[in-house]
């Protein structure tokens, strides 16, 4: 009695899901990328900490401990340091700025699949409402007939 039912969308539909399967992945990317350029940025903070406090002592010991061709080295470590961090900051804000976009992309293409996932549960109970419909016209023509079928019966008994 019952059919199957069949969704005339449902290629699309397929198509918005990989679509947005794609966009999920490129924000993962972009937000490894993310994650990594903090950590390293995180890692340079402490460097410097660790190069400051350094420096700072060699340049409070008694007689300038190493020299001062090793307090140059280490100003001038602190000053790499403090380069790479800059460098990485801003590329952690080019990376936030490519994240921005790609989280827009991937709210884009999660709406356009939603709608077409919408118009497929309105459809599909547009069907099942049709379906029981037809079912019920299906077991009012088997009872009218069982009812023709047995007054017939009846009179033909009498």
């Amino acid at each position: 009695m019952s059919r199957r039912f069949v969704f005339s969308l449902e290629p699309v539909l397929e198509q918005r899901r990989r679509a947005e399967e794609a966009r999920l992945r490129a924000v993962a990317a972009v937000e490894r990328e993310r994650v990594t350029l903090e950590d390293r940025l995180r890692a340079l903070q402490d460097d410097l900490a660790a190069a400051r406090s350094d420096l700072r002592d060699r340049l409070a010991a008694p007689g300038v401990a190493g020299g001062v061709g090793a307090v140059r080295m280490q100003a001038n470590a602190s000053l790499r340091i403090s380069l790479d961090m800059q460098q990485c900051a801003l590329a952690l804000a080019g990376v936030l700025r490519r994240l921005e976009r790609a989280r827009a992309e991937l709210l884009s293409a999660t709406t356009a699949r939603k709608g077409v996932e919408r118009l497929r549960e309105r459809r599909y109970a547009a069907w099942r409402a049709e379906e029981g419909r037809r079912d019920v016209r299906e077991l009012d023509e088997l009872t009218t007939m069982g009812a023709a079928r047995a007054a017939a019966h009846r009179r033909a008994a009498v």
